[in-house]
């Protein structure tokens, strides 16, 4: 399946979308500039969408165009604060290879997974490893571009 499709939060701020004209009208453009603004193709059924988007095009044929919101459980989960951790600063500093842990900073570990330094004190370092959409109801404003 292609789609076209533009994500919102519910405030409306866009954090996703295929259509370029809307990465800049968003501000995406200017913070992801190596991205290409192209039609999403996946197989569905294969996992590598949402189960909530997965869910809402499940039957949907070329040239449908509509809205489906997604909740937090049907999209990234819900926010947890036990995959917050906490880490000796020294000790966090060395697993960077020597680099200081700054807030705000993204790290990845070794088995890919991301995760944000949300908090750096005097000997301790808060790293949240929840999805940034983690908690999140979503809106995806979707069109069918192709249906393979």
């Amino acid at each position: 399946m292609t789609i076209e499709y533009t994500g919102r939060l519910d405030d409306g701020s866009v954090f996703d979308t295929s259509r370029e004209e809307v990465a800049e009208e968003a501000g995406l453009a200017e913070t992801q500039p190596d991205r290409e603004y192209t039609p999403l193709t996946f197989e569905v059924g294969s996992g590598q969408v949402i189960e909530g988007l997965e869910d809402a095009l499940s039957g949907m044929e070329q040239s449908d165009d509509f809205t489906v919101e997604i909740p937090p459980e049907e999209a990234y989960g819900e926010w947890s604060e036990e995959r917050v951790r906490e880490y000796d600063r020294a000790e966090l500093s060395e697993m960077l290879g020597g680099k200081t842990p700054e807030e705000g900073a993204y790290i990845e570990t070794q088995e890919g997974e991301l995760a944000e330094i949300t908090a750096v004190e005097d000997d301790v370092v808060r790293v949240d490893f929840n999805p940034g959409l983690a908690g999140e109801t979503l809106q995806f404003d979707i069109e069918v571009v192709d249906v393979n």
